[in-house]
């Protein structure tokens, strides 16, 4: 990761989660721009996706959809918990100058903290609070200082009138949302005055979350240019479209890394049909005649849709892949971990697998192992940090193989 990259992407470092399912009580530390969730089927490695997952939805369409989607806390909390559920992330952000522009390259560490409740009036927020921490003159992190607090829908916020972050100096504004079940940051996050606020609004509401399927890919939509990615798949020939229209030179990038790791492939194009929709079509070199997606491998099309997303010309900050090896060639999920890791210069990459070629080229650091405890709640521990791994890495050997082996067993 380049120095530059450190100083402007935003990225996760920390996060502990309290009561969602089988989390009952699960901390994450020193989290890498590459993070790979790996773990046998029912180990709770998609529910720390589907945390991000949640708190996304939160902001996009609302507590009480994201809650009624996931059948309400009698599903999401817990089992035999009454506690509220509790998601609390760190990472850095840059100080904003007056003109919103950054104004230098020291990064602090701010906590985001959510607490989800319920009574006989559906789900609530019962705390969210943001806070930053000081530097000290010996460049290390000082004592905290929260400049956004809210009980219940009713809270304060610091305006900072200056250059700096919030501190107690700055002017201290009483607030009362219309409702408790609203975000306090998604809704002044809206005001420009509050950047920093505004500033954790757009890293969570600019996730990327990927439920990718080859069916989904092969779909002939409407015509028109698209610049994301759907989180199924479903317009790929219309983000196609776009490049082809908009970033020739990155869909160029697309399609010669495409070539490289699937032999034969010459050339993508989006075409339009008569009755005004896309036609997505691959060609083969031995071929005169491209062929339609709909008859083109699995593997290609969804490798295709990755690199799709990995390649964004405006990359969300944060990326997450939901088991990349269903449907997948396993010689494939080596090359796709290769890529991941080249995007994790530009966003934060959090994927599930329970894949061991896709591992293989990882670094024991950017692994956690996910697992159920005796008591059935979900733990996760870090490669790197289970007993002997460093070493047989050191030795050689591939994670992906350990695993198999049971060396990743904890």
């Amino acid at each position: 990761m380049s120095k530059q990259t450190q100083q402007t992407v935003p990225r996760i470092e920390y996060l502990q989660v309290k009561n969602y399912r089988a989390l009952k009580n699960i901390e994450l530390k020193e989290i890498t721009p590459l993070t790979v969730f790996l773990g046998r089927n029912g180990s709770g490695k998609s529910t720390i996706f589907d945390v991000f997952a949640f708190l996304s939805e939160c902001f996009s369409i609302g507590l009480r959809k994201a809650w009624d989607k996931r059948g309400r806390f009698k599903e999401l909390r817990t089992r035999g918990e009454q506690d509220p559920i509790v998601i609390e992330l760190q990472y850095r952000q840059k100080p904003y100058s007056g003109s919103g522009k950054q104004k230098d390259s020291r990064q602090r560490l701010i906590t985001y903290h959510i607490a989800i409740n319920e009574d006989l009036k559906g789900p609530y927020i019962d705390e969210e609070w943001l806070q930053w921490r000081r530097l000290t003159s010996s460049k290390g992190e000082g004592r905290p200082f929260r400049f956004l607090n809210f009980n219940k829908g009713k809270g304060v916020i610091y305006v900072s009138a200056s250059e700096g972050f919030p501190n107690e100096k700055d002017e201290r504004t009483d607030e009362n949302l219309d409702s408790r079940e609203m975000l306090a940051v998604n809704t002044l996050g809206q005001f420009a005055k509050h950047p920093y606020v505004s500033g954790l609004r757009r890293f969570i509401t600019s996730w990327y979350l990927s439920y990718l399927t080859a069916d989904n890919a092969r779909s002939v939509p409407e015509a028109g240019p698209q610049e994301q990615l759907s989180t199924t798949g479903n317009n790929l020939v219309n983000v196609i479209q776009y490049l082809k229209e908009q970033h020739p030179e990155r869909l160029g990038e697309i399609l010669d890394t495409l070539s490289r790791r699937i032999p034969h492939l010459e050339k993508v194009e989006s075409d339009l049909m008569p009755d005004g929709r896309l036609l997505l079509q691959i060609k083969d070199v031995p071929f005169d005649k491209p062929i339609q997606a709909k008859f083109v491998s699995d593997g290609t099309l969804k490798m295709l849709a990755y690199l799709t997303v990995l390649y964004d010309p405006s990359p969300p900050q944060l990326i997450g892949i939901e088991e990349p090896e269903n449907h997948l060639y396993p010689h494939l999920l080596p090359e796709l971990a290769e890529e991941c890791g080249r995007a994790a210069n530009q966003t934060q990459l959090m994927v599930t697998t329970h894949s061991p070629f896709f591992i293989n080229g990882l670094k024991p650091e950017e692994v956690r192992v996910v697992q159920r405890n005796k008591n059935g709640y979900t733990e996760a521990k870090r490669a790197f940090d289970i007993k002997g791994v460093k070493e047989h890495v050191q030795a050689g050997a591939q994670l992906g193989y350990l695993w198999m082996e049971g060396f990743l067993d904890y």
